[in-house]
């Protein structure tokens, strides 16, 4: 199933059920005032009970709260996720990453053996996120912006110390993130062993959408095609069965003595050749990027200076 939040005529914004094939939104809390469908924390708060009962709706999908897809405002699917978590799970990205630094500086870096031991992650700005089709504002400080193709899970059910093999019972689903960089400010203050900070925390630098694919219709989120195209071109790309460290082992280690909850995200981190630093390439004012991933759709923004 796919669910996004959408913006209604009036400005307030709402659950919908989504139908790609058709080019449809339904409306759940038009289509029936049940609480659970106020806003998408509070469905998935609602749990595998909350979940069926859109499954329902939407297989009804009563015209009356049906809307055209095209032409409606979509807002990220989780405007401000409860925690927000960025990885670094791809080797060849990270390797890239590296051969881009020693061109800059000349210096030889590997990759560290704890990369190899245990997921790594930060934490980011859960406070600038912002959905598809709405302006990257480039930050007045920068002069080197990029992009980043990652894949985002949606954690639907709150654990801790969770095991490997469960991992899939706290999921709710995927979505795409763009984790927009200016590269500049995260090379200067990475130097310093702390960061990214900067580097990644602006207003509209957080992206995600267009819409939450649920685990059931995913399937394996570890055999998703993945694709960076920039006005058009396609730059790079991958699949996420080049993950290190898999969805398993990511849950597992972060609610490792620590209570993960429902309606928090965790990414990825960059798929290979997934960002314009792994290719000496940096972005533009007015540049479009399309990020796809198989299974999901596009989530498409236009960086612009003001």
């Amino acid at each position: 199933m796919k669910l996004a939040t959408f913006e209604r005529k009036d400005g307030s914004p709402a659950i919908a059920a989504v139908d790609t094939q058709k080019g449809e939104l339904l409306d759940l809390a038009r289509a029936t005032a049940a609480p659970e469908f106020a806003d998408m924390l509070t469905l998935i708060d609602g749990g595998a009970s909350a979940l069926d009962h859109a499954r329902n709706v939407a297989a009804a999908w009563p015209q009356a709260a049906s809307l055209p897809l095209q032409g409606t405002r979509l807002l990220a699917p989780i405007p401000v996720p409860r925690q927000l978590r960025d990885g670094l799970m791809f080797e060849e990205h990270f390797l890239n990453a590296l051969k881009a630094s020693k061109t800059r500086d000349g210096v030889e870096r590997r990759i560290p053996k704890i990369w190899y031991e245990q997921p790594i992650y930060y934490k980011a700005n859960r406070f600038s996120v912002i959905g598809p089709e709405t302006d990257v504002i480039w930050p007045r400080y920068s002069n080197a912006m990029d992009y980043e193709c990652e894949l985002a899970c949606v954690i639907g059910t709150t654990g801790k110390d969770i095991a490997p093999d469960k991992a899939h019972e706290h999921i709710f689903g995927f979505t795409i993130f763009n984790d927009m960089t200016a590269r500049d400010a995260q090379m200067a203050e990475m130097a310093a062993q702390m960061g990214p900070a900067k580097g990644k925390d602006f207003d509209t630098g957080n992206i995600l959408g267009p819409w939450i694919v649920t685990l059931d219709e995913i399937g394996d989120p570890h055999m998703l095609d993945m694709e960076a195209r920039i006005n058009g071109e396609r730059w790079g790309g991958g699949n996420s069965r080049n993950m290190h460290h898999k969805w398993p082992a990511i849950l597992a280690h972060v609610s490792n003595s620590e209570t993960l909850h429902a309606g928090e995200i965790i990414c990825s981190g960059t798929v290979g050749t997934g960002c314009g630093l792994e290719l000496g390439r940096l972005l533009n004012d007015g540049d479009v990027i399309e990020l796809e991933i198989s299974g999901i759709g596009v989530l498409r923004n236009r960086l612009v200076k003001r």
